[in-house]
């Protein structure tokens, strides 16, 4: 009779602890769903006329919605740049005249130069269910690039993002005045996307355009990484 209500009172309380552990899974499989991912992007070098630029230590590190709607996500970004510009002529910043030389250089919207040396450009291209894999051969077909990137005031920016379109995001433009090594480092700035029911992929780009008549424009892309 004892071992009988032992094993009773064994039940009840197996019971009771089941629905705490039930609800311990489900919080802990709705943190993972939640979990951030953290990417870490290989270097690159691009030269080209004297000009060689180096991209190292570039991160990214991901988080869905909060509203686990698949709309939106964020992502901090982080990287180093190195330009090296030895030969290029000394020459003061002025009035924004627009990207010089060739029309826009497919892939590279935005980059453009105030007359200074040469002007270096750093930001991200974002694509909704777009695959940004052929940008170096430029942006074609029915893919809605916009000539203008937004610029990432204050290290963060929200950006609506519906299905099919591509945006370039600003993270810095700096002139360069005179030949020289230069160095510029992006840590954690925040890109928030919403509208994006879908796939979303972006690429890290610097850019180093020069003036004058030994015009060069130098383009290094990193490698695509999901934004969910």
């Amino acid at each position: 009779m004892s071992t009988s209500t032992g094993a009773v009172k064994r039940l009840a309380a197996l019971a009771a602890v089941l629905p705490a552990v039930v609800a311990a899974i489900a919080a802990g499989s709705t943190a993972l769903a939640h979990a951030d991912t953290f990417v870490r992007l290989p270097n690159g070098t691009a030269k080209s006329g004297g000009i060689t630029i180096i991209k190292t230590g570039e991160s990214a590190r991901v988080a869905p919605s909060i509203a686990a709607n698949g709309a939106g996500r964020s992502a901090w970004l982080s990287g180093k740049a190195k330009i090296l510009a030895p030969h290029i002529d000394k020459q003061e910043a002025g009035p924004n005249n627009g990207p010089r030389g060739e029309d826009a250089m497919p892939g590279s919207n935005g980059a453009s130069t105030t007359g200074a040396a040469a002007s270096l450009t750093v930001g991200y291209v974002v694509g909704c269910q777009v695959n940004l894999g052929n940008l170096d051969a430029g942006i074609t077909g029915s893919l809605e690039s916009l000539a203008n990137p937004l610029p990432m005031a204050g290290g963060t920016l929200s950006l609506p993002l519906s299905p099919g379109r591509v945006q370039y995001v600003l993270i810095e433009k700096k002139q360069l005045e005179e030949p020289g090594t230069y160095y510029f480092n992006w840590d954690r700035a925040q890109l928030e996307i919403g509208g994006c029911a879908g796939h979303a992929q972006a690429r890290s780009f610097v850019i180093v355009e020069t003036t004058g008549d030994n015009h060069q424009k130098v383009s290094l892309f990193g490698k695509r990484f999901s934004v969910g």
